[in-house]
Parts: C-alpha cells; sequence; structure tokens
C-alpha cells in the first residue's frame, strides 16, 4: 500500500512528478473526475481533492476516468509489500483477465486459499473487492481500445472481457455517462494488426532490456533487435504474434498485436508488462540499492535497469534449465532446438517466427529419452519433463504470492538446484528479492567466494536483491540465463 501523506501527494500532484504516476489517483469532487498525477489540467485546491491508491477505489466511490490523463495508462503498482503479497499476486492475475474465464473461487484455490479469504484480503488491502476490481479492468481496457483502435465497438466488448455487447454499453454509460467517442490513434496500425500503448516510470533502459531479450531469444518463437522484440503467442485457442517498440509519445512503448489475438488482450498487455517490468519504481529500487557504495555507481551507469520477465512462466523455466552448466549462448540454441522439436509450427508470421513455444501439458506427456535428443542429458531431460508435469498439473501455476514457498516448490523437483530456483522465482514469477546466492558472475563481480558471504552481503538489498543482481551482471556483461 502507498506510504505517502495526503500532504506529500498534493505536492506531487502540484510538481506533476512522474515518479508517482500510478502510485495514487486523485479524484476532484468538484468535476467528479479521477486522475494520474501527471495530469496536464489545471491542478485543483487541496481541499477538492480525494486521493486513492488505486484507480478502481476512486472509481468504486463514483468518480469517472479523465480522458486528458488516461488512468487507464498508469503504470502498475509492482509487488514490493510482503504483507500484501496475496492481493497484489491476485490483482496481476485479474489484471490479466483471469476472473473474465475462471471463478473467484478457481483463483483463490490457484492461490492456496479460500475464496472468502482472497475477498477479505483484498477488499483489506486494495480496498476493493475482486469483482469490481475486475470490472474496472475490464473498463481500463475497453477505454484504451476505443481511444487508440479503430475496432468495431462489439470487438472491444469482448476483448476486454464483458461476456455481451449489452454488457458492455451499460458499464461504460454508467460509469462515463456518455457513449464511446473516437480520437485517432497515435501509432498508425498496419492492416490486420491492433496497437496499444503501454506507460512506464522514468528511467528506464529499453535498450538494455531488449539487449538481454535479444541475447537469449529462442529461434522460431522470438526475434529481438536493436529496437524492437517479437514473438508468436499462444493463449487458450488463440494464435498469434506481437511486437514491442518505442512508442512515439514519452515514457511509453507501443504494443502491436494480432488481430488474431483480439479477444486475448488483457492477458497480453499484462504478460507483456511483466517481461519488460514495466510497473517498477525505479526511484524506490535506486533509494535502497543506493546506500551500498558497490551499487551506488552501477545504478548511476544503468539507471533504470528492470528484471526481464517471463511472457509465459513454464517456456522461462525450460530456458533456465536448459542454462544450467552452459553458456548463454548455448542455452539459447538449445532452446530454439526445444521449441522446433516440440512446439506447434507457426506460418505467415515473418522475421523467422516459425514456431509456438511447447504448452506444458504438451512436454509433460514426452519421454525423457525424446527430449534428450535435442543435445541434453539424460538428467536434465527429465528435469524437464518433471517441471513440465509440475506446470501443468498447476503446482507451479500462476500465480505465486509467496516466494519462500515458490522456492520450496521448485527446489523439490528433481535437477532444481538453488540457482534455478531462484531464477525461475526471479523472472517467471516475478519475485524482486529472489537472489541466485551461489551464481559465480554475482561472487565475481563483488570479489566474494563463499556464497554464505554473499547471502549476508546482500540482505542489505531486501526488498530488492534480484535488481541487484541484474545490476551486477549488467557490469560483467554475462551472467542470467
Amino acid at each position: 500500500m502507498s506510504e505517502e501523506s495526503p500532504t506529500v501527494r498534493y505536492e506531487a500532484l502540484r510538481a506533476r512528478d512522474s515518479r508517482f504516476d500510478g502510485v495514487f489517483f486523485v479524484g476532484v469532487t468538484t468535476t467528479g473526475v479521477y486522475c494520474r498525477p501527471i495530469c496536464p489540467a489545471r491542478t485543483p485546491r487541496r481541499d477538492r481533492c480525494v486521493f486513492f491508491v488505486r484507480a478502481a477505489e476512486a472509481e468504486a466511490k463514483g468518480f469517472r476516468a479523465c480522458f486528458r490523463c488516461r488512468p487507464e495508462l498508469a503504470p502498475g503498482s509492482a509487488n514490493v509489500d510482503q504483507a500484501g503479497r496475496l492481493a497484489l499476486a491476485a490483482a496481476r492475475a485479474i489484471d490479466g483477465g483471469y476472473l473474465n474465464e475462471h471463478s473467484l473461487d478457481d483463483l483463490a484455490d490457484s492461490l492456496g486459499v479460500t475464496g472468502r479469504h482472497l475477498r477479505r484480503q483484498m477488499e483489506g488491502y486494495l480496498g476493493i473487492s475482486p469483482i469490481a476490481l475486475a470490472q474496472s479492468k475490464r473498463l481500463a481496457v475497453a477505454k484504451q481500445l476505443v481511444t487508440e483502435t479503430d475496432l468495431p465497438l462489439t470487438e472491444i466488448a469482448f476483448a476486454s472481457g464483458f461476456g455481451s455487447v449489452r454488457r458492455f454499453n451499460h458499464a461504460w454509460k454508467a460509469t462515463f455517462e456518455k457513449a464511446p467517442s473516437r480520437a485517432r490513434a497515435a501509432v498508425p496500425p498496419a492492416a490486420g494488426t491492433v496497437v496499444i500503448r503501454l506507460d512506464y516510470r522514468t528511467p528506464f533502459d529499453f535498450p538494455g532490456m531488449l539487449d538481454f531479450l535479444g541475447a537469449r531469444a529462442s529461434a522460431g518463437v522470438e526475434h529481438g533487435t536493436t529496437t524492437s522484440y517479437r514473438r508468436t503467442v499462444a493463449i487458450g485457442e488463440s494464435r498469434g504474434w506481437l511486437r514491442v517498440a518505442q512508442h512515439p509519445s514519452r515514457h511509453s512503448l507501443a504494443l502491436t498485436v494480432s488481430l488474431s489475438l483480439a479477444r486475448q488482450l488483457p492477458a497480453v498487455i499484462a504478460r507483456v508488462r511483466t517481461l519488460f517490468d514495466l510497473d517498477a519504481r525505479p526511484d524506490v529500487i535506486a533509494d535502497c540499492l543506493g546506500r551500498d557504495p558497490l551499487l551506488a555507481p552501477l545504478l548511476a551507469a544503468r539507471p533504470g535497469l528492470r528484471v526481464p520477465g517471463a511472457f509465459e512462466p513454464f517456456e522461462l523455466a525450460v530456458r533456465a534449465v536448459l542454462g544450467q552448466q552452459v553458456s548463454v549462448r548455448a542455452a539459447t540454441t538449445l532452446s530454439g532446438r526445444f521449441a522446433a522439436a516440440f512446439g506447434a509450427p507457426a506460418e505467415g508470421f515473418g522475421e523467422g517466427l516459425v514456431s509456438f513455444f511447447p504448452t506444458a501439458a504438451d512436454v509433460a506427456r514426452l519421454s525423457p529419452e525424446r527430449v534428450a535428443k535435442i543435445g541434453l542429458p539424460l538428467s536434465r531431460a527429465k528435469t524437464l519433463v518433471g517441471i513440465a508435469a509440475a506446470f501443468a498439473s498447476g503446482t507451479l501455476a500462476e500465480p505465486q504470492s509467496d516466494l519462500a514457498r515458490t522456492l520450496a516448490t521448485l527446489s523439490a523437483l528433481p535437477g532444481v538446484g538453488p540457482w534455478t530456483a531462484n531464477y525461475v522465482a526471479m523472472r517467471a514469477f516475478h519475485f524482486p528479492d529472489a537472489f541466485p546466492a551461489g551464481d559465480l558472475g554475482l561472487k565475481k563481480a563483488l570479489g566474494i567466494q563463499s556464497e554464505r558471504e554473499l547471502s549476508a552481503r546482500s540482505e542489505a538489498w531486501r526488498p530488492w536483491r534480484s535488481y541487484a543482481a541484474l545490476h551486477l551482471w549488467a557490469s560483467l556483461a554475462v551472467g542470467g540465463g
């Protein structure tokens, strides 16, 4: 939960301080509208402002989203408060459209709690019910599609998660008190595509992120350049591709998605935000890590360095196992072979995108002997099949809310040691405090030989040890699987 006082929030609003974008929202009582703290409109008087941590809270109090600063574009809140990790994990799943196709009890079960407990946690921590949060997210996606695309309103209704056009129309009019209106898209889409704007807080080392992802791109599934990232996408029955590049607007990325994925847009947007770590708070991270005299110059040299996430957690887990005891280049080669051998073919996507990464269920049905034929030791092939079974059964399904439990579950799998478990937790499940203390590169960067000594040194970096690891790896230009 945000800890800024109302006075601090009002001063941030007056200054239009981008560090607080998405950290809080302000409702203006005289207009009934709520805004981001960076809204270019005239700053209201202090006594007319009501502050909220989440946009959904403002909507629950009857405020309408501003059409000028567009609160639906604000970066989200990274999972930094361990006390609220359950609520935040559930919120991430809801942001990805989980409740559009599943029940609240399904979500609670995936998190290992009851539906009643999850409701209490979310209402107590976030100030809003899961159902209200889901409705707010559907409207946010719908508002973005109405504003930025030329999709028919019927398609927007279903793409944003509404079960019918009638429900979409009712929710829109009840919230905005007017019919949807169009605006010219900042990035004209190519035929058969949708372009979505994704905002982030500065600084953001986007070139560094592209370098990291490009060096680890699985041939046939992903393609990275110095200016963009492309990949094939399979979600449910939908198949297509996406591309991420810099947006003409400041502090934004442009996500281009094939129309075949239109009805999976909430999931695609949420996954891309996680992949590029767009909801991080660089100021808070730098404030913590910058106190260390070794890390301070690294942060100054690479401001805005993020932790690359994963578009698909199982895919990243496979990559982590393939990266055991081999170079990044060798692991990348093996990952491409794995996708080519066991993934479904993709056609017509261009730039070498010819495969979908295999699903956990597909790999779980394979024999270790067959998997080993791509050039792996049989023991590592058995590890891959075991991880696939864990994902397919739901044991390691998204979302994950507890780092210790996630590490224990991963470490219990044959062939998964502390390095792999922490690397998967760091990137696949996006825990900001996962830390592979046995990593040789991290020891080298610090001039430390002992894993115990490295672990002790890293205590001062909590809860941002994953970011510390990225900076240390970057200082050596090695590591990271």
